[in-house]
């Protein structure tokens, strides 16, 4: 196991997630991409604890992600069934398991800020913390995405369902785009990825 969290975390996070993988009693899966999520975690029905983490992660958000989907299973194991999935106690358990590895043996210096000002009160996704989300993607493999807000508005753009939109401007935090097919209106986060297609 050891030699397989290596290939995905960083060389200093190995042994402390070894040890939260044996005493929490979790069955790890490394999986293919999902656009949906990057990890999820199940009770089975024979009562083993079932993580699944995507494969393509960077190590640092594969890192976060793994550890975030073992703070479901303490919350829930401590705090009872009927929790709320990214309520208080599961923000407690995620708080208290990712701080020890908030130092800079496993992170980059740039990195370190962001992560304890949003560990300070962590979102369901890191995703929606945009600072967060833009500096952990300098660590991914070069691809051909942009982030919704780093395109002109009236930018034509896919995204991975194939749908085509059209960006608009800002509102509150979100961009007003509209499907070109449909003429409807969709709110997108400021750094969903999508494949750019036409500048306005």
């Amino acid at each position: 196991m050891n030699e397989t969290l290596s290939k995905y975390i960083p060389e200093h996070a190995v042994k402390p997630v070894f040890e939260l993988i044996v005493a929490n009693q979790v069955h790890l899966k490394i999986v293919n991409e999902r656009v949906t999520r990057h990890g999820d975690y199940r009770r089975a029905l024979s009562g083993k604890h079932e993580i699944t983490v995507n494969s393509n992660l960077n190590q640092y958000k594969f890192l976060i992600t793994l550890v975030h989907e073992i703070a479901h299973l303490v919350a829930f194991e401590k705090f009872g069934r009927n929790i709320k999935p990214h309520g208080h106690e599961w923000k407690y358990s995620f708080q208290r398991l990712m701080i020890p590895f908030i130092r800079p043996e496993i992170f980059p210096n740039q990195l370190l800020p962001l992560l304890a000002r949003h560990f300070k009160n962590p979102t369901a996704s890191s995703d929606t913390d945009a600072r967060l989300a833009l500096a952990l993607k300098y660590f991914d493999k070069p691809n051909d995405k942009y982030f919704v807000f780093d395109i002109p508005v009236g930018s034509i753009f896919r995204i991975h369902n194939g749908k085509i939109f059209k960006k608009g401007n800002v509102r509150v935090k979100r961009y007003e785009c509209t499907e070109v097919n449909s003429g409807r209106v969709f709110l997108f986060n400021p750094n969903a990825e999508v494949e750019l297609l036409k500048t306005s």
